[in-house]
């Protein structure tokens, strides 16, 4: 999945990314170009731009979706269909903002801009409440374990900036989310079109006592998404210069998806076995001693073995799950439905297999949050539980403990479009849970 802007760190302690999503017209595009007015992020000829449309359009209020709607058709249609990745800064924070679609053919979109986000603001329209499509942006916020939700209740003007419409969506959503797992859960009134409580607190919101939107962000502790305990190591490319100067230099280069590998440390090299110790390790700015998630990193070992792009290194002592045998959990993104027992490909990391979906368990019912068993159709928006056979051992960690080796996408065969987004949950348990090195080579 993309990220916005590779020269920032992912893990820079006074980096938040936030997720911006909602249902369709609740106001996500206007709440994103009144953050970067207010923060005073606009460049003038930007500014400039944004009045001149709105003039010309005749309209009464300063379009400030247009800052973020970039593409012709979303300008023209007044909607968002790509993820619109927007960075700035105040003095307390640097932020990268993904403004994601509301309609419901763009989900995949919002999975998108959710799969590296820190903190999810969920919009609600003060007028309509909770609808089918923020609850399913709130359920996917969940089951991608975004730790933090401010559910911005948008549009308060239009309800006379009255309390007991915002209480009434508090409760309401309160309700809904007593079933999901998100420990830190701020609810905000305001109107983004006017900039009440955004960066300042608003006179016509006297009632609320809470700290208004800006300042919530700035203040919210968000530790670092990567997993700095479980080392792992998926390999992208092996490096052979072939000339002179490097004549046997064997580089594995890759990003660190997981705790820390020093020079010294003994490795072990997953689904094959072969086992070796860290001889040197290299990043962009030449040798280091060490190196943890998620630096991007060429090592070499004391041994050269048979280790290829998709392999994964890890430690002896503290090594992922493998097995063919995996229940996952699926946002399916095609218009074409899944089908049991069609063989798709499965991209884990780097590496990629055929596998098989043996059974649908379960889909959810976003309204209610419901499991309908029994069901073995999957279409566009989809969310279900499955289980899965792969045509080789993947070694995995589920999501929970670690986004990156939890994570994968199926990808139809013939036309190599990405189907689904999964999540695993953890091997299935009707098969093998744990290979040992011997059935690894085996298989």
């Amino acid at each position: 999945m993309p990220t916005p802007d590779q020269n920032l760190p992912a893990s820079s302690p006074d980096l938040l990314r936030v997720l911006i999503a909602g249902s369709v017209d609740d106001g996500k595009s206007t709440l994103v170009g009144r953050l970067l007015l207010d923060t005073k992020t606009l460049l003038d000829d930007q500014l400039s731009e944004i009045e001149s449309i709105t003039q010309q359009r005749g309209e009464e209020h300063l379009n400030l979706s247009l800052i973020t709607d970039g593409l012709r058709a979303e300008r023209e249609q007044g909607i968002t269909i790509d993820v619109a990745y927007r960075y700035f800064a105040t003095p307390r924070r640097r932020f990268i903002i993904a403004d994601t679609p509301g309609h419901i053919q763009y989900t995949r979109n919002m999975i998108t801009g959710a799969s590296t986000a820190q903190l999810a603001i969920i919009l609600v329209d003060a007028r309509h409440g909770l609808t089918e499509q923020t609850r399913r942006h709130v359920f996917i916020a969940s089951l991608m374990q975004i730790q933090h939700l401010v559910i911005a209740i948008n549009k308060m003007d239009l309800v006379a900036w009255a309390e007991e419409a915002f209480q009434n969506i508090v409760i309401e959503f309160k309700e809904f989310a007593s079933r999901l797992s998100i420990p830190d859960i701020k609810f905000i009134p305001m109107a983004a079109l006017h900039g009440d409580n955004i960066v300042a607190s608003s006179a016509r919101l006297p009632w609320y006592q809470g700290q208004p939107l800006l300042p919530t962000l700035e203040a919210v502790y968000s530790s670092s998404s990567e997993n700095q305990i479980d080392a792992r190591f998926p390999i992208q490319s092996i490096i052979r210069p072939h000339n002179d100067r490097f004549h046997d230099f064997r580089g594995l280069a890759g990003c660190i998806a997981g705790g820390v590998f020093k020079i010294g440390d003994e490795i072990i090299a997953l689904p094959s076995g072969l086992r070796s110790r860290i001889k040197s390790i290299a990043g962009p700015d030449g040798e280091i001693t060490e190196a943890f998630a998620p630096m991007a990193v060429v090592m070499t070992l004391t041994d050269d073995g048979d280790i290829s792009r998709g392999d994964l290194l890890t430690k002896p002592l503290n090594r992922p799950q493998i097995s063919q045998n995996i229940e996952a959990m699926l946002c399916w993104m095609s218009p074409d439905e899944l089908q049991v027992d069609r063989r798709y490909l499965l991209q884990l990391n780097t590496r990629e297999v055929h596998c098989v979906v043996q059974i649908v368990r379960y889909k959810i019912d976003f309204d209610t949050l419901h499991q309908t068993a029994g069901e073995h159709t999957i279409r566009a928006n989809n969310v279900a539980r499955v289980a899965l056979r792969t045509s080789a051992p993947l070694a995995f960690d589920p999501f929970k403990q670690n986004r990156i080796t939890g994570s994968f996408i199926l990808i139809a065969e013939s036309t190599h479009e990405t189907l689904a987004a999964g999540m695993i949950i953890q091997p299935n348990l009707a098969g093998p849970t744990h290979a040992s090195e011997a059935e690894s080579r085996q298989a």
